[in-house]
């Protein structure tokens, strides 16, 4: 057993960075400034801007966007939504609320994205009405081949809904994700599902302005009205259909503001302590790395560890590296597992991954010293694993 070390650094799975800038514009907020534009309204500007897109509806967390995109395509019963089993459980759980089916295809056996091969396989082969929408993952921010997707989807007419939420600033043959020619792209300022997380807000980026209207609308109550500058409602307005509560405050806009304003510094950091694990850990026993790429913003930085994963990550823990886990295939979750009867060796290459997978710190707010303590312990811990 390799014994804890005293006074050990302690490297959490994440931590935010926030600044004067975060305190500025949320301060504006709670000193109810007057004769300015909404927070909200200017963040979806400069989130449109920023995108190159038509529409950005901001909403108070990407779930709740992932919803509303569903709500405002019409999804209905028996539908089928396909997406990668390697995704996050809010993608299969908004579907089913609609009584809809998450249809999983397996992974690539070396990347974390859904095959697309094995997508075409099962499109030529169950080809139907109900088929409506694909949903995609950008695993750890890594874009998948979206030229290829478009062309799937063309072909089997499917509507295209990006899960961007972990790939905000991400690039793809020049352009920027979210701009190209999916239906609908969602995305969030905050990708992390840790507690220390300050805000969860999510976006809806679409060129479809039908799209867009009906989002809109069913974000607030489907309320037919207007607002001032504090959001109070007119005197008199109408419900015109079945909405829900999605929209994004004044103070979360405000926060969010100034952390998207640091959007590319944020991926510059990333992609530079990327750069270092991939320098450091090079050839460590055990260990395989992710392919460094210029254009991959890393927003997790996912190693594969072969021998006793699970063991590799409590040793980590006890030297003061916290870890996380990206994902957990979706075919083994309790729920899914009993719903549709699914065996734990349907999707081979996300199980196989699975078993291997770890997620290292990687955020703006790592100093070097930090990346340097999490390299010599994984090399310290890899040294005298067997």
């Amino acid at each position: 057993m390799i014994k804890n070390v005293k006074n050990k650094k302690t490297i959490p799975f994440f931590r935010p960075t926030i600044d004067e800038e975060e305190k500025a514009q949320v301060q504006s907020v709670l000193n109810l400034e007057t004769g300015t534009t909404s927070k909200v309204e200017e963040l979806e500007e400069e989130l449109q801007n920023f995108i190159g897109a038509k529409h950005a509806i901001a909403t108070n967390n990407a779930t709740s966007a992932l919803h509303l995109a569903l709500s405002a395509m019409e999804l209905k019963r028996a539908d089928k939504v396909l997406m990668s089993v390697n995704s996050f459980v809010n993608l299969p759980e908004t579907v089913r609320h609609f009584d809809a089916e998450p249809i999983f295809i397996d992974i690539e056996s070396n990347g974390f994205n859904i095959d697309l091969d094995k997508l075409e396989a099962y499109l030529e082969e169950n080809n139907s009405k109900k088929l409506r929408a694909l949903m995609v993952t950008f695993v750890g921010g890594e874009v998948p081949d979206l030229n290829r997707i478009y062309a799937i989807a063309k072909k089997y007419d499917i509507i295209v809904i990006e899960d961007a939420t972990s790939a905000l600033g991400a690039m793809y043959e020049e352009q920027m994700v979210g701009s190209l020619e999916a239906d609908m792209t969602i995305f969030s300022t905050n990708y992390s599902n840790s507690k220390t997380a300050i805000s969860r807000g999510g976006f809806i980026v679409t060129n479809d302005e039908q799209l867009a209207i009906q989002a809109k609308l069913l974000r607030t109550h489907a309320i037919n009205s207007s607002f001032d500058e504090f959001g109070n409602l007119d005197y008199i307005y109408d419900v015109v259909d079945i909405g829900y509560k999605y929209d994004m405050t004044e103070l979360e806009a405000a926060f969010n503001l100034a952390q998207f304003y640091k959007t590319n510094s944020f991926c510059e950091r990333r992609q530079e302590i990327a750069a270092i694990y991939n320098e450091k850990l090079a050839g460590l026993k055990h260990i395989t790395l992710p392919h460094f790429d210029e254009e991959h913003i890393f927003s997790q930085y996912i190693i594969k560890v072969s021998k006793n994963r699970d063991g590799f990550a409590r040793v980590l823990k006890e030297k003061g590296v916290s870890t996380g886990l990206h994902y957990i295939p979706l075919h083994l979750l309790t729920y899914y597992k009993k719903k549709y009867k699914l065996k734990i060796t349907t999707f081979g290459n996300a199980l196989t991954t699975y078993g291997q997978i770890l997620s290292l710190p990687i955020y703006p707010a790592m100093s070097d010293e930090d990346v340097e303590y999490v390299c010599d312990t994984i090399k310290s811990v890899a040294q005298e694993w067997i």
